[in-house]
């Protein structure tokens, strides 16, 4: 009897530290209605080369952020390995994060593969933030590391 108290208890203690963490995520991502880089395929970045429109039939989630597809194919590829299709820095503007530090919002369709990691960036009003990423990316990418782990902490 002992022990089944103690293994609920352990089970309770690791659900609800995991129901917090994904709670956390989810507050640091750029979402919309828990669903990330604006309905985006993550997959088609890497499989395509170019930004794609999911589909809302057909979605996975990862840790709380909720992921379109535009095809059943890359969301196998996404099931397989999500981490590695998931955007950096929480899918804001990486520019912005190795700048200011700050969560800017992201046009999907500027984006950067860079050592096999996705990076998103705002592009609007005649600001598109790549091109200056582009110019600094050694230093820029440094310090947006820097500053993300900071905000995940």
């Amino acid at each position: 009897m002992k022990k089944q108290i103690i293994c609920l208890l352990i089970s309770f203690i690791s659900l609800t530290g995991f129901s917090q963490n994904e709670s956390k995520r989810i507050k640091q991502f750029n979402l919309k209605r828990n669903i990330a880089i604006k309905g985006y395929d993550p997959v088609a970045y890497f499989k395509q080369g170019k930004a794609v429109k999911g589909k809302k039939e057909l979605t996975s989630t990862f840790e709380g952020v909720i992921y379109n597809f535009s095809s059943a194919a890359n969301k196998e590829f996404f099931l397989k390995n999500q981490s590695a299709y998931e955007p950096q820095y929480g899918g804001w503007c990486a520019f912005a994060m190795g700048d200011s530090g700050e969560k800017v919002d992201i046009n999907p369709e500027t984006f950067k593969i860079i050592e096999g990691k996705l990076y998103l960036f705002y592009n609007a009003y005649f600001n598109n933030t790549l091109k200056s990423w582009n110019k600094n990316q050694l230093g820029l990418k440094s310090k947006a590391d820097a500053n993300w782990k900071k905000i995940i902490q």
